[in-house]
């Protein structure tokens, strides 16, 4: 987690951007969970990964010290990175279904085939 992605192969640019706040936060004088150690051992760990596993940080990896240091608890990581990608990922599902074209041609939907909507009004009664 943190490293590597499926479409950026060469470096997510969107890294430089988080990272870039992380180092801000770390060098703060005002926020409590400011920590300049800790920015510096996720560069430290950024370089080996780069340097020993040709992987690159993703936006994720100086997301989770940036967080951290916002004082965000930990239990809140996931919900914030489903939550942040919630739009994108139903703007994805929203011009796959008006274009008929998958984004990501790799993944093919193997589910039934769309139905036509049933306004409530026109279904029957549910039986159970």
């Amino acid at each position: 987690m943190g490293f590597g992605h499926r479409v950026y192969k060469d470096g997510d640019p969107r890294n430089e951007i988080i990272k870039e706040c992380s180092r801000k936060l770390s060098e703060s004088k005002t926020i409590k969970h400011a920590d300049p150690n800790l920015y510096k051992i996720s560069e430290h760990i950024e370089g080996v990964m780069k340097n020993e596993k040709k992987m690159h940080a993703n936006l994720d990896f100086f997301a989770a010290s940036a967080y951290y240091q916002c004082g965000i608890p930990i239990p809140y990581y996931t919900p914030l990175f489903v939550i942040s990608r919630t739009s994108g990922w139903a703007a994805h599902a929203i011009e796959q279904r008006n274009s008929r074209k998958l984004i990501r041609p790799m993944s093919n939907y193997i589910g039934p085939a769309a139905r036509k909507y049933v306004p409530m009004a026109l279904r029957k009664a549910m039986h159970v």
